[in-house]
């Protein structure tokens, strides 16, 4: 895509992305998202991406991102506890295991470097 465009976020629809199974460590968490952009050599990702409450392991990309809505504490292993909200924007790094804890469906904005 190389034309400038808006994205209304909090009214984006969204698409199923199921969770690995393995990945989930208590509740019944539910992820949509939609990637709005790509680079042409698929390495440079933008999008909006949400998740109900529940608790979930990752292991993260380069990727910066702004809650939109709701609220999240993510554990990196060896690294920061972050609670994340509305407004706030976070940094997490290619490699980081992660586990996060969603409070309230949280939705975000964001741009990952693969």
């Amino acid at each position: 895509m190389t034309h400038s465009f808006v994205v209304r976020i909090p009214d984006a629809e969204l698409e199923p992305e199921p969770l690995d199974p393995a990945q989930i460590v208590s509740g019944t968490p539910e992820v949509t998202g939609k990637v709005v952009w790509e680079s042409e050599d698929g390495q440079q990702l933008r999008g909006v991406w949400q998740i109900t409450p529940g608790v979930v392991t990752d292991t993260e990309a380069n990727e910066l991102f702004v809650v939109i809505s709701g609220s999240a504490t993510i554990e990196v292993e060896g690294g920061p506890t972050l609670h994340v909200g509305p407004g706030d924007m976070a940094v997490l790094s290619e490699g980081d295991r992660t586990t996060w804890t969603v409070h309230e469906t949280l939705r975000k904005a964001y741009a990952i470097s693969l």
